[in-house]
């Protein structure tokens, strides 16, 4: 849709009169409910290749260590697609509809790709990593178009669509328990499906945001400052410990699910109870998740919303290997767990923005993020060695190292004067 007509002033939010903002209410979380949407079946592909990991790993003679990185090679590719995307300012050359757009059809044929590779080798790993650096202009270009349209209740409108990307990237568990694709090229072929889908809905879609869109600058010389900026990194630091936590736990669940049950389900498949319960755990307590965070940041703190967070995340993740030998009880564990895990997921960028000059949000933001998930390839790859060893009863407990880190950066966050900045006093 073009902006003519449906938007006649073009102008910000940033800029509206109360009076005048009414007028685009409905509009923007319009847009909110699109992108999200949109979002949401682009990032199925995230994890697309790891919810059949086990038939992968049959059909082209992984070993454990490489099917570990099968999966950590989207992060890789994630970090190198943002780097690349910040240093040629391409949200500066580019409208956002088409970044993310194109986005979501790179993801899709990266993972159709993968259908054509019966033997393996080096092809699914180079191609897993193409699929991140694609996804690298999905997932953050939609929080700074989201961010545009809310420059009010921003907690809980990136919440909302931070729990469209949980919902997405636990997609593919569901689809590996449908009993009509049972095979892992249906599940790859459906995930690419929901992503062609995306970029339909963001090209065609999609309102437009009735302004200027100039999202923050990201540069090189500039990263010295943001390490110098202590809030700032107080901020970084309790997002670095979540993301320790947070793809390492969407990545073992399942086949924690399958190790605990099999004893309990003995003549019963398991792909769709794990498959289902995957989702449920991962997605569902995800998307609740991320709106009471968000929900709960707006109204009593970014500070106390991720330190509440990650406590009662960290505590799943020290009791989750404790009750192996009850399903009910796992499941009830796992749900909470999704759901805390998430909760302070879109905080900890929010309160960069606002503790940042202008200047350097761009760099700060960049920095956060690029560090984060390569955080996440650290602890994905350490529960896959230290499993055999630990075995599932503990190996989780690993993760809890995360949380602990980020709820004491993030109380010292909250010591700082500067704290005054955040979610418009707040803390």
């Amino acid at each position: 849709m073009g902006s003519k007509g449906k938007y006649p002033e073009m102008m910000r939010y940033d800029d509206l009169e109360p009076s005048h903002e009414v007028r685009y209410v409905g509009s923007r979380w319009w847009a909110l409910f699109w992108i999200t949407l949109a979002e949401l079946l682009a990032m199925s592909v995230w994890f697309s290749a790891s919810a059949v990991m086990g038939a992968l790993t049959r059909q082209w003679n992984l070993s454990e260590a490489a099917a570990t990185w099968l999966t950590a090679s989207v992060q890789l590719g994630f970090v190198g697609g943002a780097l690349i995307s910040a240093t040629l300012g391409l949200a500066d050359r580019f409208r956002p509809r088409m970044l993310m757009g194109w986005g979501s059809m790179g993801a899709a044929i990266t993972t159709v790709a993968l259908l054509g590779l019966s033997h393996g080798g080096w092809g699914p790993f180079v191609l897993r990593a193409m699929t991140g650096a694609c996804l690298a202009v999905v997932y953050p270009v939609a929080v700074q178009w989201v961010t545009r349209w809310f420059p009010r209740h921003r907690g809980l409108a990136v919440g909302i669509l931070i729990g469209g990307l949980t919902i997405g990237s636990a997609l593919p568990h569901l689809l590996s328990g449908v009993p009509l694709l049972q095979h892992w090229q249906d599940v790859l072929s459906g995930s690419a499906c929901l992503a062609i889908v995306s970029w339909s809905l963001v090209l065609w879609v999609v309102p437009e945001y009735p302004g200027s869109f100039h999202p923050p600058k990201f540069r090189w010389d500039r990263v010295g400052a943001v390490l110098r900026d202590q809030p700032v990194m107080w901020a970084n630091l309790g997002y670095w410990g979540h993301m320790w936590e947070l793809y390492a736990m969407w990545t073992w669940l399942p086949a924690f699910f399958l190790a605990s049950w099999v004893s309990h389900f003995k003549g019963i498949a398991l792909n769709g109870i794990v498959g289902g319960m995957s989702f449920a755990a991962i997605g569902l307590a995800g998307f609740a998740g991320a709106l009471v965070g968000g929900w709960a940041a707006d109204r009593w703190g970014r500070t106390l919303a991720t330190i509440g967070a990650m406590g009662v995340s960290g505590a799943m993740a020290l009791i989750i290997g404790a009750t192996r030998q009850s399903p009910w009880l796992t499941i009830l564990v796992a749900m909470v767990w999704g759901g805390s895990v998430v909760a302070d997921s879109a905080q900890f960028s929010a309160a960069v923005t606002e503790l940042s000059p202008a200047e350097l949000q761009g760099s700060a933001l960049t920095l956060q993020m690029a560090v984060g998930f390569l955080i996440t390839i650290g602890s994905i790859d350490l529960v896959g060695v230290l499993q055999p060893i630990m075995g599932w009863s503990h190996v989780l407990m690993v993760l809890a190292l995360g949380p602990a880190i980020g709820i004491w950066a993030m109380t010292r966050l909250r010591q700082r004067p500067e704290s005054i900045k955040l979610a418009n006093g707040r803390r």
